[in-house]
């Protein structure tokens, strides 16, 4: 009589727990949604900027006739003006283009082998068309640059003349840049600047003529809005 009433109790629970079971929603897996891809930073594109800066350099007049020499005397002067340029990015390298034209005011002078009390070299404007190769670390950018320059090298003896020419000579340098804004940056950079020699004929020195060199050493910053 036990063993019947316990076996009748089990199988009445066994009923109960499969009706239960049965009205029970079966328990989904809802697999972990995959976070959003953030898109990396390109530098592709067109941009244009402004930039200012700074140039110490160097200039020495010579007379072409006896080779007597100034020797090097310090050149200095403020510059600003416009850049545009064109960057393709491959990878995390990047390949741009880039040309600036700045108004310059890096002068300086000497009275060492000059025809008169004073000779001065001035350079009163200055462009550049460079390449430029750059490492892309999301919105950092280091890079390299050289290209051609070309700019006024003037030549002054006072109370004799002057003489100005536009030359064409070379610019290498580099910086990093940082774009702080999705189509904004900011960059630092570096540029050597030779411009070769103007000739100070005998117009300007009054007797033999002066071959006068032009060098500089540029830091300017500046900021381009890209497109």
């Amino acid at each position: 009589m036990r063993q019947a009433l316990l076996a009748g109790v089990g199988f009445t629970a066994l009923a109960i727990g499969s009706a239960l079971a049965a009205d029970t929603p079966p328990t989904r897996y809802t697999p972990p949604r995959a976070p959003t891809p953030v898109p990396f930073f390109s530098w592709s594109g067109f941009y244009l900027g402004i930039n200012g800066g700074y140039g110490l350099g160097r200039s020495n007049w010579t007379d072409t006739v006896t080779a007597v020499s100034s020797g090097g005397f310090d050149l200095s002067g403020a510059m600003v003006g416009a850049t545009a340029g064109y960057n393709w990015q491959m990878g995390t390298v990047v390949f741009g283009i880039e040309t600036d034209f700045d108004w310059s005011n890096i002068k300086g002078s000497t009275a060492a082998g000059c025809p008169a009390a004073s000779c001065e070299t001035a350079n009163d404007w200055l462009g550049t068309l460079r390449a430029r190769l750059g490492l892309a670390l999301d919105r950092f950018m280091p890079f390299v640059t050289g290209g051609v320059a070309y700019g006024q090298v003037k030549g002054t003896v006072a109370g004799i003349g002057s003489v100005s020419s536009t030359n064409v000579g070379w610019a290498a340098g580099g910086g990093l840049e940082y774009a702080f804004a999705n189509n904004r940056s900011m960059k630092l950079e570096y540029l050597y600047v030779d411009l070769g020699k103007d000739n100070c004929n005998a117009a300007c020195s009054g007797g033999n003529p002066f071959d006068v060199a032009f060098r500089s050493h540029l830091i300017r910053g500046g900021m381009n809005f890209r497109f």
